[in-house]
């Protein structure tokens, strides 16, 4: 779905009331600068010949951001705090106010209603998948002026696929803070159980059909392979095993369904032959997501598609430990389906204000070593370190980052080794996609619930419905 934090789009229910904290930074004494205020329209001045230079130190000025860690995730906090704290050391006179939200960081409804009254923090939470909603609203300051080598040393070395989904019509309206891949997450356990390689996942659909036959053989409630059909996540796991293939949800104009061919019907084919003919998928359906991670996590469960953070969710909220897990890259390896979050600002606020906020966001999400790169840090106040994604870097910045990662990893980095070594190119989520996602429920529920489902009729409604959605854009 969206990013890579309990997905990011769906995962965790829905967040109630916005609590607010405030965090203030050393402020400098003295009267406020003309800058301080609301106005100025910070888009208006996108051009201005000095919009490339980074904020002068000396400029007073106070910004506001949302999702600041809750209480209830202390070291978290405490690194929010320390990384004021250090920012300040370079701009005293900017006071950063953080708004904290106690579950997910955006909920879409709240979302939704915040861009509509204009009440979103200068410096707000996104989705990749929401800057089509955030322009409609007319909610984000074209960034592309402010953000330059200067304001942001490694912009260069930025994966251009990450940065590309915060742009439109070649202006930037964000800077990422994180992303996801989605690759095949693995028992390593009933693997070798199963007497499969842990260190060698399957790379092909084919293959993972032959190991979650072998490691259902184990008996005792165990699946080899699990799935989602309900809540959205079927459909969104039915968009990554079509782009695995090199398929699409959506043709080229983003007007017309383009998934009822050989790909969509090669993927519900061998869903449905997993289900009846090899009974390796378990008899009970209806997952959403949650259920696939307590599956694997007491295991129960071989093998399903994941993002990478899933492994930490299970050790921090379930009880499983790093070790037992591994990751390979998505069978079929042609696309896999890509996400991630990232910070827009609010259009319409000063040119001091959008500085200080790409001087933030610079130093807190996309300098090496500094800020959430800091893995000295997080390794110390006992948070993980190891996972192979968020990793949004190139060149010398990805070499730098990935050494401090295995040095400070705090789980065996070579269970993912595999999933590493061959990285396959991400795809983002299709238009309209929680709706999509909802239809196309239907045909993996189908498959998975009826052992007499025609699969042909099931695509072509889906088909049908999908090109509704798409025509109601």
């Amino acid at each position: 779905m969206r990013s890579a934090r309990l997905r990011r789009t769906r995962r965790a229910s829905a967040v109630t009331l916005v609590s607010a904290m405030t965090l203030t930074a050393l402020a400098a004494c003295g009267t406020s600068s003309s800058s301080d205020d609301g106005g100025g329209g910070a888009s208006q001045q996108s051009g201005s010949s000095d919009a490339s230079a980074p904020l002068d130190p000396k400029t007073k000025v106070s910004i506001t951001i949302d999702c600041v860690p809750p209480a209830a995730k202390a070291a978290e906090l405490k690194e929010w705090k320390e990384d004021v704290a250090e920012f300040n050391k370079t701009y005293p006179n900017v006071t950063i106010e953080g708004r904290s939200t106690p579950g997910q960081c955006l909920e879409p409804p709240r979302f939704t209603a915040m861009l509509k009254a204009k009440s979103q923090p200068d410096v707000f939470y996104t989705y990749f998948t929401d800057l089509t909603q955030v322009l409609s609203e007319d909610g984000a300051t074209d960034i592309s002026a402010y953000v330059s080598d200067k304001t942001v040393p490694a912009l260069k070395d930025i994966d251009p696929d990450v940065l590309g989904t915060l742009k439109q019509d070649g202006k930037l309206y964000g800077l990422p803070t994180s992303n996801y891949t989605m690759g095949l997450l693995i028992n390593r356990k009933l693997f070798k159980d199963a007497g499969l390689n842990p260190d060698a996942p399957p790379q092909t659909w084919d293959e993972v059909r032959a190991a979650a036959k072998k490691i259902a053989g184990l008996g005792e409630g165990i699946s080899g392979f699990g799935e989602y059909s309900a809540g959205n996540t079927g459909g969104w796991h039915f968009t990554a095993q079509l782009y695995s293939l090199g398929g699409d949800i959506v043709d080229a104009s983003g007007k017309k369904a383009a998934f009822n061919n050989e790909f969509g019907k090669q993927i519900a084919k061998n869903l449905h032959a997993m289900r009846w003919e090899d009974d390796s998928m378990g008899k009970t359906q209806l997952l959403k997501w949650g259920d696939l991670q307590k599956q694997i996590a007491t295991d129960k469960l071989g093998m399903f598609l994941a993002a990478p953070d899933d492994i930490t969710y299970m050790v921090q909220q379930l009880g499983a430990k790093y070790e037992n897990f591994g990751m390979g890259p998505i069978p079929g390896g042609k696309n896999t389906l890509a996400g991630g979050n990232g910070y827009m600002i609010k259009k319409g606020i000063s040119s001091d204000k959008v500085k200080a906020g790409i001087a933030w966001l610079n130093f807190k999400f996309t300098t090496v070593g500094k800020g959430q790169f800091d893995w000295a840090r997080t390794k110390t106040d006992s948070l993980p370190v190891g996972l192979p994604q968020p990793n949004f870097w190139l060149n010398d910045s990805k070499a730098k980052d990935d050494a401090s990662r295995i040095q400070n990893a705090t789980m065996p980095v070579a269970n993912f080794k595999a999933f590493m070594d061959k990285p396959v190119a991400g795809k983002a989520e299709p238009p309209k996609a929680q709706e999509i996602y909802k239809v196309l429920d239907n045909v993996m529920s189908g498959l998975l619930t009826n052992k007499d489902a025609d699969v042909d009729k099931l695509l072509s409604t889906a088909e049908t419905q999908v090109n509704q959605v798409l025509a109601n854009q």
